[in-house]
């Protein structure tokens, strides 16, 4: 499990505990937004569905918010260029948008590979739950899968693209691999988060 990193809430004076968590009363354990990112086969789709089913919050699965153009770029095996993620970043970021200004927390997937693309992303209640695997584990997954518009021959784009947040980006690591419950488990705990039920 990694560390939540907030350097805007470091410089706001609040408190973390020991193990960098957000605690329950902090200035983004209100609505957030969590945006669950990682390169394809991490399991994006399966933790997000379940921690929004955990906390009783809005979900939105964003690669059905590509366009049509770039699914068939990818299924055609062709990895997708800034250009192509633009106005598919524009789309994901208006949700986020969405659910920040009525005050409704969330959760989307999002690749969000670039620190640039996550820019595009980063309102002031969003944190990046970032699903970290290996090499082996996320080409093992995509292999498995079935009906996924994404081939195991863009894995090593992906990963060649990835640039894992970095210290001042509010985000959480969580190693894939394990049982999504568990990681989910650790999502919910380091940021405080209060299940429903």
């Amino acid at each position: 499990m990694g560390v939540l990193e907030n350097a805007d809430r470091a410089s706001s004076g609040a408190a973390t505990d020991s193990g960098g968590a957000v605690p329950a009363g902090g200035p983004y354990a209100a609505d957030p937004v969590l945006v669950v990112m990682g390169v394809s086969g991490s399991g994006k789709s399966t933790v997000a569905a379940l921690l929004a089913e955990r906390l009783g919050w809005d979900s939105y699965e964003g690669d059905d918010l590509h366009p049509d153009e770039n699914v068939a770029k990818m299924a055609a095996g062709q990895p997708l260029d800034d250009d192509d993620r633009a106005p598919w970043l524009d789309t994901v970021s208006s949700w986020i948008v969405e659910h920040a200004m009525a005050g409704v927390p969330g959760v989307i997937t999002c690749s969000a590979l670039k620190r640039t693309y996550r820019d595009v992303l980063r309102e002031h209640n969003v944190v990046f739950v970032y699903l970290r695997g290996s090499r082996d584990l996320l080409g093992d997954r995509m292999a498995a899968r079935e009906g996924h518009f994404m081939p195991t021959s863009l894995l090593d784009s992906q990963v060649a693209t990835l640039e894992p947040p970095q210290a001042d980006e509010r985000h959480v690591v969580v190693d894939a691999g394990r049982s999504p419950e568990d990681e989910v488990d650790d999502v919910i705990r380091a940021l405080g988060l209060t299940p429903v039920g």
